[in-house]
């Protein structure tokens, strides 16, 4: 009952009547006073007005199921939470609902994460209140080679979160870094499960990391690493950051596996690219060459337009960027 409260004080701009709390929910006028005590207790500043009501005046940084849930309006993306207060992995999390039998678009929601991790098995944590960590179950009905493909459509729809939640501009460092003012404020790490009878996707996680409310960074990373806060000086409400990343996930993954190819979000993607039209350096295992980005193609490929004038199709691999993330 708590979350349907909650999320009826968020929908009215006005005063809830008690009563019409105890009919709605079919509950005594105490059992309504004491969700409301708890909603105070957790943070939400309710303002309580005899012959009037209930009224939710402000909103602090808090994350919770209940706060979540109240949220979230999209139809299938994050409508799911599990949240926790403290987990190893937010990816493993997901993993192992996903393998119980989790449904689409299950959201793994961690205030403290001891044990996520990266790109090549780098380690990332988290402490409690700073930052998100969360992951998505998909079960996409579309051949594997199609799935790397959603590591670009979540930096697309991270960054117009952002966009939205703080008014900042940031930009993607192919595939998966989310950059602002050229320093890293998200990583996106996706994993799949797969059905060993036939070869298909049993389903897919895909894991995302955003540095917010952060002050500081340990020094080995404080060149390259940055927060929300940081860059825009204020905090930022997570809840709604996470909100927002799931209503553009939601359009971005159905444009995705309406077409089969990141068609639908590709001048969108190109226009946030900060790798198009500069310097790269690619680090494929078969030998680095460098060249010049010209963005990606409907797969999800870097094109590099090499110093011989052919273009490159990248698909795995780093890519580095002149005078961007240590490389000159």
């Amino acid at each position: 009952m708590k979350t349907e409260i909650l999320t009826l004080l968020r929908e009215r701009s006005d005063y809830v009547s008690g009563q019409d709390l105890c009919q709605k929910f079919g509950v005594s006028r105490t059992a309504v006073w004491k969700v409301i005590g708890q909603l105070k207790e957790e943070g939400y500043e309710i303002e309580s007005v005899p012959r009037k009501g209930y009224r939710l005046v402000q909103t602090p940084d808090i994350l919770s199921e209940s706060e979540l849930v109240s949220r979230m309006d999209t139809v299938w993306a994050g409508r799911n939470v599990h949240y926790l207060t403290e987990t190893d992995s937010t990816n493993q999390q997901a993993k192992r609902l996903a393998e119980d039998g989790a449904p689409h678009g299950t959201l793994v929601v961690a205030d403290m994460q001891t044990a996520g991790k990266g790109r090549r098995g780098r380690s990332w944590q988290q402490k409690p209140g700073e930052a998100i960590a969360m992951s998505i179950i998909l079960r996409p009905d579309f051949a594997p080679e199609y799935a790397s493909m959603l590591t670009l459509a979540a930096a697309d729809s991270v960054v117009k979160g952002i966009e939205k939640t703080t008014g900042m501009s940031p930009m993607i460092k192919w595939p998966n870094d989310v950059i602002v003012n050229r320093k890293k404020v998200c990583g996106i790490l996706t994993e799949m499960g797969m059905n060993l009878e036939d070869g298909s996707i049993d389903y897919v996680v895909v894991g995302i990391g955003i540095n917010v409310n952060q002050t500081e960074f340990p020094e080995e990373i404080r060149q390259i690493a940055t927060s929300l806060r940081l860059e825009g000086g204020d905090g930022v409400q997570r809840s709604s950051l996470i909100t927002e990343v799931m209503r553009a996930f939601e359009r971005d993954y159905e444009l995705l596996t309406e077409r089969k190819c990141l068609s639908g979000i590709l001048e969108e993607y190109n226009a946030r690219l900060i790798n198009k039209d500069a310097a790269v350096k690619v680090l494929d295992p078969k030998g680095e060459f460098t060249g010049t980005s010209l963005g990606i193609n409907e797969r999800g490929e870097l094109l590099v337009k090499k110093e011989d004038g052919t273009v490159t199709e990248v698909y795995a691999g780093e890519v580095s960027v002149r005078g961007f993330y240590g490389y000159v």
